[in-house]
């Protein structure tokens, strides 16, 4: 794999658009080609060349080639968004967008991001070591489609409607949560491990939420079903079950009703 590393030179005055700073768009490229790709203030159009200097080559092909980001990055939106394979390491705070629409490879954040981030996430690996702000792994604004598939784990907290319209993948958040988490989700798992504020699986129809906290106002449409005993995410534990949301139509599956599932730590 070849690394190719970009230096933030110079942050900008308002917030940059990099929907090329990934693998798929660097594949095949020398330095001197990526820092003519463009990269918009508003409706201006610059290069990525003018905010990073850039060292090394990509590789042949996106999952050939490695990006490493150095620098300030914290109004720099899309980084990473769109890529299905390579890897990527961003030393700094991301702003929006940042992870947005991977269907593979691996993204690592060592800060926090900004809100919408991770949106609509097919498949890949994305990792925050900080915190990440509001609709995280969500689905795009006035879309019902969010986090279908691969892995995104936030090291920190996490903010208001975190998943909402989840059909598959897995989220981790390591941290608490505010309020909305997995909202209309129809698939997937979640676990929480710290506290959640209130209305967690609100519409909930299908797919699993695991809370190793404590949640501060339950939903309404949760049963009560039993205890059991599993693994999360290489933690043994009791858990209580619950089904819902009872509100809401569910499926059904060689005759017999098809429900969310929300586990409590004991």
């Amino acid at each position: 794999m070849d690394t190719i590393t970009l230096t933030v030179k110079k942050v900008p005055e308002i917030y940059l658009e990099c929907e090329s700073l990934n693998p798929d768009t660097f594949a095949g490229k020398t330095a001197d080609q990526i820092a003519k790709l463009s990269a918009y203030q508003g409706k201006e159009m610059s290069t990525l060349g003018e905010y990073f200097t850039i060292a090394g080559n990509a590789g042949a092909t996106a999952a050939e080639t490695k990006i490493i980001v150095n620098g300030d990055c914290s109004k720099m939106k899309y980084i990473g968004a769109k890529m299905t394979a390579g890897e990527m390491v961003v030393n700094s705070d991301c702003d929006m967008y940042t992870g947005s629409w991977m269907s593979g490879g691996k993204l690592l954040v060592k800060g926090n991001v900004h809100s919408f981030c991770g949106l609509a996430l097919k498949g890949g690996e994305f990792t925050i070591e900080g915190n990440a702000g509001n609709y995280l792994g969500a689905a795009y604004r006035g879309d019902w489609r969010g986090m279908s598939g691969g892995v995104l784990r936030v090291k920190g907290n996490a903010g208001s409607d975190v998943a909402t319209f989840m059909t598959g993948g897995e989220m981790i958040i390591e941290g608490n949560v505010d309020i909305h988490l997995g909202t209309h989700m129809e698939g997937g798992k979640i676990i929480l491990k710290g506290n959640a504020n209130r209305r967690v699986g609100g519409q909930l129809v299908k797919g699993e939420i695991y809370v190793f906290g404590k949640i501060n106002v339950m939903m309404p449409g949760y049963k009560k079903t039993g205890e059991v005993d599993l693994e999360v995410d290489g933690t043994k534990a009791r858990f209580t079950e619950y089904i819902g949301d009872l509100g809401e139509r569910h499926p059904k599956r060689k005759g017999e009703t098809v429900y969310g599932k929300l586990y409590m730590k004991k």
